[in-house]
């Protein structure tokens, strides 16, 4: 009933609803209950902005609908653009943005194409910089190969510029260039700082042993805490430049909890008529994401 949610994420038609009952618990801890009111009150005055890609959007608009089921009667004013989203909760003054920007670090239209410049990252920054709350995510771009799935035609790198390379390096190298961004831009007495995480797909079911299996038709989680697939290797590179920044940046490590849930894809209900495994159904696991964001927020 969310009046913020895309078509492709609220997985209409879809027959199951097992997939809404699952609720993730830590085992070691408890973590506060999600209160949309007392989140707005505690922000009042405030503005959220999610940086990165669809994944972004994903957890947006669960922490839009997540707020707005606590509030239903606040008055909202939502904005609808690229690259720049926004929604109001106009009585409290609490704004959650969303910033499109796949890869992070920039992409310019030259000569001879489109360059993804691993060392630059100008096109957007300075709306990012007087945030209260930042939470950046990259990754799933940086896999995308062939011309109609990348969002480039060249790589820049250093003064290289190049057809392709090794994209986990490449990776690296630009979330360095977003790292050093932080550290030389963000104020940190007035702006908290979080990263996303790497939220995995379930397009090879061979990682949970069903090796002829996507996530379509699937209808439980993974039981247990580990993975079979194991670890993504994005993982120990996003540990990796954050441990080497002078600004405390929050990893909301999703990755796991989020391996676990072969269930909570659109599948073939996000609407395109293709299998969506990447992105993930509302209400469903992007909440739980943002539960974990409440809760370092409470913290």
């Amino acid at each position: 009933m969310c009046p913020f949610i895309d078509s492709e994420l609220n997985c209409f038609g879809r027959p199951d609803k097992q997939f809404l009952k699952y609720s993730w618990q830590p085992d070691s801890c408890s973590i506060p209950r999600f209160d949309g009111q007392a989140f707005l009150n505690k922000w009042r005055g405030k503005r959220v902005m999610f940086v990165g890609d669809s994944l972004s959007l994903n957890m947006w608009e669960s922490l839009a609908c997540m707020i707005h089921s606590s509030v239903p009667d606040s008055k909202t004013t939502f904005i609808k653009r690229t690259p720049l989203s926004s929604l109001t909760f106009q009585e409290y003054g609490v704004t959650l943005y969303l910033y499109r920007t796949p890869y992070l670090v920039d992409i310019s239209k030259e000569d001879v194409g489109r360059v993804l410049n691993l060392g630059t990252i100008e096109g957007g920054a300075d709306v990012w910089k007087d945030m209260d709350i930042l939470v950046f995510n990259s990754w799933h771009w940086w896999l995308h190969k062939g011309v109609q799935s990348q969002g480039w035609d060249f790589i820049r790198n250093g003064s290289s510029l190049i057809r392709d390379m090794d994209r986990l390096d490449a990776f690296n190298k630009g979330l360095t260039t977003w790292a050093q961004w932080v550290d030389q831009n963000v104020n940190i007495s007035q702006t908290r700082v979080f990263f996303q995480g790497i939220s995995p797909t379930h397009y090879m079911g061979r990682e949970w042993n069903e090796p002829r299996k996507t996530c379509n038709g699937q209808m439980q989680p993974l039981t247990g805490s580990t993975y079979p697939g194991g670890s993504l290797p994005a993982v120990s590179i996003v540990s990796r430049v954050l441990s080497s920044m002078k600004t405390p940046v929050y990893l909301l490590d999703i990755t796991t909890l989020s391996q676990l849930r072969k269930d909570a894809h659109p599948s073939t209900y996000g609407g395109d008529g293709g299998t969506d495994c990447s992105h993930w159904c509302l209400p469903g696991l992007p909440d739980t994401w943002n539960q974990l964001l409440y809760a370092a927020l409470s913290m």
